[in-house]
């Protein structure tokens, strides 16, 4: 019997009224099934075989941020197409019994098998391959895909394709959905900010260093960061072992946070938990500086456990940590400080900790 997750704190209670959407956040997209290997001491040579010491499984894809979003206490729909295989099932099942995540603008598609990608953590990264074929069209959607009209909610996340519009981004747009938007790497080369076209509805814009450079044909990432502004209202830009550095361009405010510095076991899904932490910092009405130090810390926890979306920590984790790290008597007072708005949202007791992880076998059940 899988136990749902119900997290002990709601970040955004101060900011709830009366006749807000039931939806926090809305997301859509691709639903895999991830095989995790770590404890590889090398990535695999040609010819040879590799042990891995470790081994997990979980749902990958979108459901990584909507399982970070969720485990921090926001209400998330999620809109995906499900194989009716093991797989699918199982991906479901965590996904919604597990997590609590309302699935109601997701399908089963029968005869359609799950996408599966195989993710080998080695050295600090990550190789991964995948295997899949798009669902057949929604007979209720009309492009055939995502919902045009998504449900009412108070935010979303959309994953930009270069030269691609999705529908649905300027519907939701249009019903006062605030839109949080990341981007992949530009398999074209062409890095041309005018093919982004659904960036004009997003009130976000969150990119690592390496993708803000290349958009804006800039040399150094803050500079990105200013560029970007003129696109955007919000820029956040991820430095990776530095932080992360954020431009608002409606009131000029900047706000740089440094990395917490942690043993990572595996990096998959870091960045979907900080767009997480981050959107959540944000509609919770919270100071620029706290959203950046949020976001990094629940990225920071995630990567030292492995999977995708079962390495997202909850409230839990995030109370143990700031518990456990004032015990030490080397601290830096100031970087204290920086995360003391912590304080007040964690309850005096939580529920027991860690959460579901990632486990060896596909479907495995804890009791």
């Amino acid at each position: 019997m899988v136990v749902p997750v119900q997290p002990t704190v709601d970040p955004l209670k101060a900011a709830r009224r009366a006749g807000d959407p039931a939806c926090d956040v809305y997301l859509t997209g691709t639903v895999f099934l991830d095989i995790i290997f770590t404890g590889l001491d090398s990535a695999p040579v040609r010819g040879t075989e590799s042990w891995a010491r470790g081994m997990g499984s979980s749902p990958g894809g979108v459901a990584n941020m909507a399982t970070a979003l969720a485990r921090l206490g926001l209400h998330t729909s999620l809109a995906a197409a499900f194989g009716d295989d093991h797989y699918g099932e199982y991906c479901w099942d965590a996904l919604e019994q597990g997590e609590g995540i309302d699935l109601t603008p997701s399908r089963t598609v029968p005869g359609w098998h799950s996408p599966v990608t195989v993710s080998m953590a080695y050295e600090g990264e990550r190789t991964m391959v995948s295997h899949g074929h798009e669902p057949p069209p929604d007979a209720d959607a009309p492009d055939g895909g995502a919902p045009s009209c998504p449900p009412r909610a108070r935010a979303a996340v959309a994953s930009l394709t270069p030269g691609t519009r999705a529908p649905w981004i300027a519907q939701a747009a249009r019903s006062g959905t605030r839109i949080f938007a990341d981007v992949g790497w530009d398999d074209t080369g062409q890095w041309d900010l005018a093919g982004l076209a659904d960036l004009e509805h997003c009130e976000a814009f969150l990119p690592n260093a390496e993708e803000a450079m290349r958009y804006t044909r800039t040399s150094c990432p803050r500079a990105a960061a200013r560029a970007l502004t003129e696109h955007v209202p919000l820029a956040v830009v991820t430095l990776g072992a530095e932080g992360a550095y954020a431009v608002d361009g409606r009131t000029g405010e900047t706000a740089e946070v440094p990395a917490i510095e942690v043993e990572a076991l595996d990096p998959t899904g870091a960045g979907d938990v900080f767009v997480a932490g981050f959107v959540t910092g944000t509609l919770a009405e919270w100071p620029l500086a706290d959203r950046l130090a949020f976001a990094g810390l629940t990225a920071a926890l995630s990567v030292q456990e492995f999977g995708g979306s079962l390495s997202a920590p909850g409230w839990a984790e995030v109370g143990a940590w700031w518990r456990r790290i004032r015990e030490f008597d080397d601290q830096d007072p100031l970087a204290l400080r920086r995360y003391a708005f912590l304080q007040s949202l964690l309850p005096a007791a939580s529920r027991p900790w860690p959460l579901r992880r990632a486990v060896p076998t596909i479907g495995f059940r804890s009791a």
